[in-house]
C-alpha cells in the first residue's frame, strides 16, 4: 500500500478530491494500485521540506506540494511563484497543463520526481492577512514580520516590498500568529478558512500577488513500478478529479471574500499595481536567471512579458 501526503486538514479543498482520485484508481486497477491519503502530511516533523526529502528518497510515494517548495530540489519549479505573473487561475492551469508543465516535469524527473500531468491542484491567489494592521500599500509593510513558506521566491518578494520575511511551515503558522511571533501571513483565502486562521487574524488585503497551486508528484521509482496500465489509470483519474478540485476551489476562494467578512475579518480591496511596481525589474531579472531561460520563455509565452 502506498501513501499520498498533503499539508492541509481533512476538511480542506484538497483532501476529499485526492480521496476520490485514489478510490477511482483502486477500482480501475482492481486493487492493484492502492493509495491511502494522509492529511497534514501525516504529522511529519518538518512538514513539506521534510516530505520532499522523503519522497525523493522513497520513504513516501506521493505528495502534493507548491512549486516554490519543490524548488529546493528543482530550481525551475519556483517559477510557479513568480509574482503577478498569472492573471487568472485558468491562465495558470493552461500553462501548467501545457509546455511549461511539460518542461517542469522533465526537470523534476532528473531529480527522481514524477510530476503527474494535469495534476496541479488549485490553491488560489495569495492575499495578505494581518493580525491587526491594514495593508493598503507597500509602504505599510515597512518593519512588518511576514510569515512565508520555505522556498526563496516568496521571501525575496516580501523583502522587495519592505517587509521582514519569517519562514514558518504551515503546521506552525496558527501558533506563530496566535503568539504574535509574526504580524501576518500571505495565503489564498482557502488556507485562512480551512486552517481557522481567521481566529488569529483580523484583516485581509486583496493583493492577489501570486497564484498558488499544489503539484501532484510521485517518487520516480514508485511511478515506474506501476506499469503502463497503472500509470494510465492514475493519469485518467488525476485529470478528472483535479479538474473538479480546481473548479471547486476557484468558487470557494471567491465566496470566502464575503464569508470571511461575515466572520469579522476586515476585507480591503487594494491596488495590486502599486505592489507590482515596487517589485521592480531587477527582481524579475534575478529570477529569470535562477529559474532558467527555458522555463522563463515558456512562462512568458503563457502570460506575456515580465520585466
Amino acid at each position: 500500500m502506498a501513501r499520498q501526503f498533503h499539508n492541509q486538514p481533512e476538511d480542506s479543498h484538497q483532501h476529499r478530491f485526492l480521496v476520490d482520485l485514489w478510490d477511482e484508481v483502486r477500482r480501475t486497477t482492481t486493487g492493484g494500485v492502492d493509495v491511502t491519503v494522509h492529511a497534514n502530511n501525516c504529522g511529519t516533523a518538518g512538514s513539506d521540506p521534510r516530505v520532499l526529502e522523503m519522497l525523493i528518497g522513497g520513504e513516501v510515494e506521493l505528495a502534493t506540494m507548491m512549486g516554490p517548495l519543490i524548488g529546493a530540489a528543482v530550481p525551475a519549479a519556483e517559477i510557479q511563484g513568480v509574482p503577478f505573473a498569472f492573471q487568472t487561475s485558468a491562465q495558470a492551469h493552461a500553462a501548467l497543463d501545457g509546455p511549461l508543465g511539460t518542461y517542469l516535469g522533465e526537470e523534476m524527473r532528473s531529480k527522481g520526481i514524477y510530476l503527474v500531468p494535469h495534476g496541479a491542484l488549485e490553491n488560489g491567489f495569495r492575499q495578505i492577512c494581518s493580525r491587526t494592521k491594514t495593508i493598503r500599500s507597500p509602504e505599510d509593510l515597512a518593519g512588518y514580520r511576514m510569515r512565508v513558506p520555505a522556498g526563496r521566491i516568496l521571501g525575496e518578494l516580501f523583502e522587495a516590498l519592505g517587509a521582514t520575511p519569517v519562514v514558518i511551515n504551515i503546521d506552525g503558522l496558527y501558533a506563530a500568529l496566535r503568539d504574535g511571533r509574526v504580524d501576518g501571513h500571505e495565503n489564498p483565502l482557502a488556507i485562512t478558512e480551512v486552517n481557522r486562521l481567521y481566529e488569529v487574524t483580523s484583516r485581509i488585503s486583496m493583493t492577489s500577488h501570486v497564484w498558488s497551486g499544489f503539484n501532484l508528484i510521485a517518487n520516480l521509482g514508485f511511478w515506474s513500478s506501476l506499469g503502463d496500465f497503472g500509470q494510465a489509470a492514475v493519469h485518467a483519474a488525476a485529470k478528472r478529479h483535479v479538474a473538479r478540485q480546481r473548479e471547486y476551489s476557484v468558487r470557494f476562494n471567491q465566496a470566502l471574500a464575503s464569508s470571511l467578512g461575515q466572520k469579522g475579518m476586515q476585507v480591503e480591496d487594494v491596488r495590486p499595481e502599486a505592489f507590482r511596481a515596487r517589485v521592480g525589474s531587477a527582481f524579475y531579472a534575478r529570477w529569470r536567471e535562477r529559474c532558467g531561460t527555458a522555463a522563463w520563455k515558456l512562462l512568458q509565452e503563457a502570460v506575456g512579458t515580465l520585466d
